[in-house]
């Protein structure tokens, strides 16, 4: 079954993209003129080195619509704040394991869930692309299949690629998109658990290797392949506040045994 072109619009309204650490305006521009040609408007722009910019409009070539009404934030939180699925854009190979699609694999899964929520399509600097800590926010990453032996793609062309599959998925993956089953967890509520996991791991003393950091990040990622929804979030963190006060109790030992 396609999907009604009338229902295009509303989906793609729902879609952001977002550069972060952008050094060039250039590409900022380009990426503008990249995601208007495939219908995008949603530009979030995470501490850009030059914005606004002369060279930004230039390269935009008529889509400096996009640009005037860019969001600029000061954080990776704030731009993904609202969204429900977040795929990384990269084109390296990471120590810690990930699911990792290409851009036809992964565009139906950000269709189906920018059919009702907003969803963000995430790029790093052009330079090292993302940090460890911007892909542990992510649900899938995604890697444009090139050559090996020059893999790096202009900030733009990956853009392109990425709204362009978007684009395809769309219309041909056969999505049923009005169908609707559970409520996923915004990106807020996600961070809130994991401050959550975190602390409470500490107080149970839980955390005894020299990198709670790197475990925190395999347990994010554990998580993000689950797809939790809101309610599944309020029993995990009813969990977390239970074992969090349980050695308090009267008549709990050292051990926390009655």
């Amino acid at each position: 079954m396609r999907i009604d072109v009338l229902d295009k619009p509303n989906i793609l309204s729902n879609v952001r993209v977002v550069l972060s650490h952008t050094t060039h305006p250039g590409n900022i521009g380009a990426a503008a003129r990249a995601m208007k040609t495939m219908g995008l408007y949603q530009l979030y722009l995470i501490n850009p080195r030059y914005f606004p910019d002369p060279q930004a409009d230039t390269m935009s070539a008529g889509a400096d619509d996009l640009l005037r009404n860019a969001v600029v934030c000061s954080s990776i939180d704030e731009a993904l704040e609202g969204t429900v699925f977040v795929a990384a854009m990269t084109a390296r190979l990471r120590d810690i394991s990930h699911e990792v699609l290409t851009p036809r694999e992964a565009m139906p899964l950000l269709a189906q869930h920018a059919a009702q929520h907003p969803v963000a399509l995430l790029f790093g600097t052009e330079m090292s692309g993302l940090t460890n800590e911007e892909t542990g926010k992510s649900h899938v990453l995604v890697r444009i299949p090139a050559n090996p032996e020059y893999s790096s793609l202009n900030l733009a062309a990956a853009v392109q690629v990425a709204c362009y599959e978007l684009s395809v998925a769309m219309q041909y993956a056969g999505l049923n998109l009005r169908q609707v089953e559970v409520v996923p967890a915004r990106h807020e509520e996600m961070e809130r658990f994991f401050v959550h996991l975190e602390d409470v791991l500490r107080e149970i003393g839980f955390f005894n290797t020299k990198h709670p950091n790197k475990l925190m990040q395999k347990l994010r990622r554990l998580y993000a392949r689950a797809r939790l929804e809101q309610e599944e979030i309020n029993i995990l963190r009813g969990i977390l506040s239970a074992m969090s006060g349980y050695n308090a109790r009267p008549g709990k030992n050292e051990s926390g045994r009655e």
